[in-house]
């Protein structure tokens, strides 16, 4: 403890030696060298105990797997049509356009028989970054994790939200959606991907087939719907840097076209599992990022009031 505490001294003597790189408005600023052993402190650690957004200019800094979030904004925990939930995690937290954003998916979710809305998920830290537990990205701020469960009830108790479990819709392992899947999620899949605020979407391969299979208008909207393992309890939206957002890092764009065969490769794959490969040599163990992994301005994010 008395280590941790030091190390966040650190991050206060360390803004009152001026600014690094480029400052939060994108204005030059002299460089300077990080402490190094507050460079070497695990940056999850760092920034999973800060408890509120940064008193800054709102600005995704970095990548979406290796930055931090300036200037956070907080969901509301209960609006007319949404709940955040696990609000034990404090993980409801974003860009402001990310908050926009989903209250704007909310609504639309809200029009669907069956659902008052949506049940949200993690989000960001305050001030985003590594978190202390499970994802690796969602650390600029623009990362939404949308729960499948259909939000029937929006007077969930902070109890019930912390205990209460979404429903996984896949089967075969991923290969297909199972009886739970509906119509309503696929026309709010369909509104999350068109607005043109979206990156990307990812959700299990199955659910990708099969709404390129039930689809029968534009599919021009699939192409940011993108297969990934897991995400059958829910599904994450990605959303592009913001415009005038100088510190961010995009992903690189989908390919062209609607990218159903290559979901259906995925399928393929899942029912039918290439051979191992006898000289695969095992992955080496990912290294926890620190502080000097992130952008400079991370550690102005850390010291900000």
């Amino acid at each position: 403890m008395i280590r941790f505490v030091t190390a966040i001294s650190l991050v206060l003597a360390l803004a009152a030696c001026g600014g690094g790189g480029r400052d939060i408005s994108g204005e030059r600023t002299a460089l300077r060298p990080l402490d190094p052993v507050l460079s070497s402190k695990q940056a999850k650690q760092l920034f999973g105990a800060k408890a509120q957004g940064s008193d800054q200019s709102a600005a995704p800094l970095g990548g979406y797997a290796k930055g931090c979030l300036a200037g956070g904004m907080q969901l509301p925990e209960t609006g007319p049509t949404w709940q955040a939930m696990r609000l034990s995690r404090n993980r409801n937290w974003g860009h402001p356009e990310l908050i926009d954003y989903v209250q704007d998916l909310s609504r639309k979710a809200a029009a669907q028989p069956g659902w008052n809305g949506l049940y949200l998920g993690d989000f960001s830290q305050p001030r985003g970054g590594p978190m202390l537990t499970g994802h690796a990205s969602h650390q600029i701020g623009l990362d939404a994790d949308i729960w499948l469960l259909p939000a029937d009830n929006l007077n969930l108790s902070v109890k019930a939200r912390e205990n209460i479990s979404s429903i996984s819709m896949r089967r075969a392992s991923g290969a297909y959606t199972n009886d739970k899947w509906t119509k309503q999620h696929h026309e709010i899949l369909k509104a999350a991907a068109s607005d043109p605020r979206v990156a990307r979407i990812f959700i299990f391969p199955g659910a990708k087939v099969q709404m390129c299979n039930d689809e029968k208008g534009d599919k021009s909207w699939l192409r940011k719907v993108r297969p990934w393992w897991g995400h059958h309890y829910h599904f994450h939206v990605r959303l592009s840097c913001p415009k005038g957002a100088t510190g961010c890092v995009d992903q690189a764009a989908p390919p062209p076209g609607d990218g159903c065969k290559e979901a259906e490769g995925w399928v393929a794959r899942i029912l039918n599992p290439p051979p191992p490969d006898p000289n695969a040599k095992p992955s080496p163990p990912k290294r926890e990022l620190t502080l000097g992994d992130l952008p400079r301005q991370c550690a102005d994010v850390l010291s900000a009031n």
